[in-house]
């Protein structure tokens, strides 16, 4: 019995040491995959967007050949309103370039993501399934596939499917 109470601190003072010098490896796997889930956001965004920017182009293009004192109707909140196209036409320009502000806002975001990541993954030495295959060293690799879980180095990296 006393081996197994002093096996077992053994293993709490490692893990405990192990979470002073730094997150656990779980935390490292979270954070990362969050920080990646937001990236995917900002880019699923900015592509609605640019599909709205398609969208408004094309009525704009359609208007600008129409009469402008010719009515049209518009949704607004959920509320379709009659105007004429003359009314119509600016507002409807304004409104892509606001858009094409937010995109280039979201677009900067998301480079300060990446890169924000790319310092994330060096730091904690985080490699991708699939990637770097062929040009890592093996010493770290194989150990960590084969231990799943059994105690993270502080010099060996965290695989993120």
């Amino acid at each position: 019995m006393a081996a197994n109470s002093s096996s077992t601190g053994s293993k709490s003072s490692n893990s405990s040491g192990g979470k002073q010098s730094g997150p656990s490896a779980e935390q490292v796997v979270a954070t990362f995959q969050r920080m990646r889930q937001e990236q995917r956001s900002m880019a699923s965004k900015a592509a609605e967007l640019e599909m709205d920017i398609n969208e408004h182009s094309l009525v704009i293009d359609t208007l600008k050949e129409v009469d402008p004192s010719r009515k049209c109707f518009r949704l607004i909140g959920g509320v379709l309103v009659e105007r004429t196209v003359k009314e119509v036409l600016p507002a409807l320009e304004n409104n892509k370039e606001q858009i094409s502000k937010i995109i280039e806002s979201i677009n900067s975001q998301m480079q300060t993501k990446g890169r924000e990541l790319t310092e994330y993954r060096e730091r904690y030495n985080i490699r991708l399934v699939g990637e770097g295959e062929g040009e890592e060293k093996g010493q770290s690799a194989a150990p960590s596939r084969d231990s799943e879980g059994g105690g993270s180095k502080s010099g060996a990296g965290v695989l993120v499917s």
